[in-house]
């Protein structure tokens, strides 16, 4: 039997809250819905499309923008689910998905042909690489790389800015000496797209904005097709998207986004918080709902959270509620070192594990960079406790960190075919070939001392064995350094043009350095190299036969915060609580960041169900330097948290 919308009669007083009812029901117009952590957002939003259709609203009327096709899927699902029947024309899905839509609709009004390609990422970077090869850049190892010019092109798209400024604000090493090379080839990249009849992603958004503020009667023929818009993660929105947004609004304005300001923690790749914040301003006459009952945490954890958001001045003022019954306080704990602080962490996980009967995945480890991983991981190895690395790679599994460890394989054993051709690839102008040849002289001499002294100009052309010499250098530099401190060997290597060579490949090239530092504090505790690299190949041995590498299997999560944004576990742990890694010490530079690293904080906090931890060392370095307890932690009343003393320092 088929079932039409008459069949249905969905009993929204039962299935909403009250807040979420009158969201549902009371949506007309202009609305800003400020969801706070785990308050049921989408459950409020698919009810409002069923709602909407159950009305009368015909479902090619309806535009549900998502950010993610996975959550557009999920919602349209829901949707049906509860409606018990398909809704044919609903408009679901991410930005991009409605702009390619609309493009080739009206493509004749843009000079478009009908039939563009959509270049994904990976053409997107392999045309920009193609632009290197046509035009006459400088033969300089340090000229910014491919992939780095396409992120480049794409930031200044998503931040709507001139190449210029995304350059000068954070790329500054960039700007005297390549800007006009990489202004070439991003004219060049834009040519090639319009010859190929091609479109990248940051091009969809682009001329869909243009497409409604350049062509009046397509904007009012969107407008009126468009009855009711619902538009979902609001403040992750860029400023094109909001444009967008702004501009598909018709003389009815049913215009309903959803997001929390709270929440906005995306500024690095273009969101811009102030769409949110200023939407009042922007529709005059909105609505402003609050959805504040939040259904995952304990009141406890929801205190900690609420104290520390309400450090921010530029925020729409919520106080999440729950429930749920009364449970723990959040804990606090200093441990003397990252050492002691990995090592409470896994004690604590094992407790709860084996005396609580916790499985490891409900449990999660959410860090602000991905360095402070770093400790934890070597633990988790040795404990065979199993984990799953989120969102990235496993410290040691990194390529800038595999690249500084080839120097050190190298010196600790010659005759290694693997770090030889990973370290002879980072040179530039060294290829396959070339590498094979001082390889194969390498493994037949009897150490690397023979080896450096071998006049590799016999078997290499001019400029390969200019490109080996400088290898060269720093090898004979790691050859005259004591073995016993590994540390410095690991500094040698950061202070040749290591550095450099991340600044002109990676976008984010900072982190990475930051991970490489870290590298050194830990590498600061060996006093042999042999046994540093054993426990390095242990780790990454780790990957091949643990639970956590399989994620349908039981295992810890392990996973930066922004990464960890919209999931939940029983049981959280935020480590590395100290000034300068969380709050990460950029924003002593630029101190207007403070709100969103708050914002960071706040949405680690609000991961936690039950049980949350927060933890820092008393000192870092290995006694060399005291750190100060993060200032989110500080800024805390006492009441909110206990703090544990056993095993601890406080």
């Amino acid at each position: 039997m088929l079932f039409y919308p008459e069949n249905v009669k969905i009993n929204y007083e039962q299935e909403l809250n009250q807040e979420q009812l009158r969201v549902v029901k009371n949506g007309d117009g202009p609305c800003l819905v400020l969801a706070g952590a785990g308050s049921g957002k989408t459950r409020t939003l698919i009810y409002r499309v069923a709602y909407l259709l159950e009305k009368g609203v015909p479902a090619n009327r309806i535009l549900l923008v998502t950010f993610t096709n996975k959550a557009a899927n999920e919602m349209l699902t829901r949707v049906e689910k509860i409606l018990k029947y398909q809704p044919t024309g609903l408009w679901g899905g991410t930005f991009h998905s409605v702009a390619n839509r609309i493009l080739r609709l009206f493509s004749k009004h843009l000079d478009l042909t009908p039939n563009f390609n959509i270049l994904d990422q990976e053409d997107s970077k392999n045309l920009v690489k193609n632009c290197f090869k046509e035009l006459n850049l400088p033969a300089d190892k340090h000229f910014p790389k491919s992939d780095l010019i396409h992120k480049i092109i794409s930031l200044a798209a998503n931040f709507n800015q001139p190449i210029e400024k995304i350059i000068a604000r954070k790329f500054d090493n960039l700007t005297d000496r390549y800007l006009p090379y990489i202004l070439q080839i991003s004219q060049e990249y834009v040519e090639k797209k319009k010859r190929a009849h091609a479109l990248d992603f940051d091009d969809l958004l682009f001329y869909w904005n243009k497409l409604l503020e350049e062509k009046p009667q397509v904007r009012e023929k969107l407008a009126h097709q468009f009855q009711y818009i619902l538009v979902d993660e609001y403040q992750d929105t860029n400023h094109i998207q909001g444009q967008i947004v702004k501009n598909l609004a018709g003389a009815e304005k049913n215009i309903l986004v959803v997001g929390d300001d709270a929440q906005s923690i995306y500024s690095f790749r273009g969101a811009d918080v102030n769409n949110i914040l200023k939407f009042p301003e922007e529709f005059p006459n909105c609505q402003i709902f609050k959805l504040e009952t939040n259904y995952r945490s304990t009141p406890e954890i929801l205190a900690l959270a609420n104290h520390s958001i309400k450090q921010n001045k530029k925020q729409f003022k919520k106080d999440l509620k729950t429930n749920k019954e009364n449970f723990v306080k959040p804990m606090v704990i200093g441990l003397i070192d990252t050492e002691a602080e990995a090592n409470f962490i896994i004690s604590e996980i094992l407790r709860l594990h084996d005396e609580e009967g916790l499985k490891w995945q409900d449990i999660a480890i959410l860090f602000r960079s991905h360095f402070q991983s770093l400790e934890t991981e070597m633990v988790f190895n040795k404990e065979g406790v199993p984990y799953e690395m989120r969102g990235g790679l496993r410290f040691f599994e990194q390529a800038h960190v595999k690249d500084v460890l080839a120097y050190l394989k190298v010196i600790a054993n010659h005759k290694d075919e693997i770090a030889w051709q990973r370290l002879l690839l980072l040179q530039a102008g060294i290829g396959d070939v070339n590498a094979r040849k001082v390889f194969i002289v390498a493994r037949e001499l009897k150490d690397l001392a023979d080896v450096l002294a071998f006049d590799f100009s016999l078997v290499l052309p001019n400029k390969v064995f200019e490109a080996w010499r400088g290898l060269a250098h720093i090898l004979k530099a790691l050859l005259a350094t004591d073995k016993t401190l590994v540390n410095e060997l690991i500094k040698i290597v950061l202070h040749s043009d290591y550095l450099e060579y991340l600044k002109a490949n990676y976008d984010n090239a900072e982190e990475r350095s930051d991970d490489l530092k870290e590298l050194v504090v830990f590498a600061g505790k060996y006093d042999s190299l042999s046994d540093f690299l054993a426990d390095v190949a242990l780790s990454e041995n780790f990957k091949k036969n643990k639970a956590g590498e399989n994620k349908k299997e039981d295992a810890v999560i392990l996973s930066t915060i922004h990464q960890a944004k919209g999931l939940e576990w029983d049981t959280v742990f935020v480590l590395g609580l100290v000034d300068g890694q969380f709050p990460h010490a950029k924003i002593f530079q630029n101190p207007i960041e403070i709100e969103e690293e708050r914002r960071l904080f706040y949405v680690a906090t609000t991961r936690a169900e039950n049980r949350l931890y927060l933890t820092y060392s008393v000192f870092n370095n290995y006694g060399a330097t005291v750190n100060k307890p993060s200032q989110f932690i500080r800024e805390l009343p006492e009441e909110v948290y206990e703090k544990m003393t056993e095993n601890a320092i406080i």
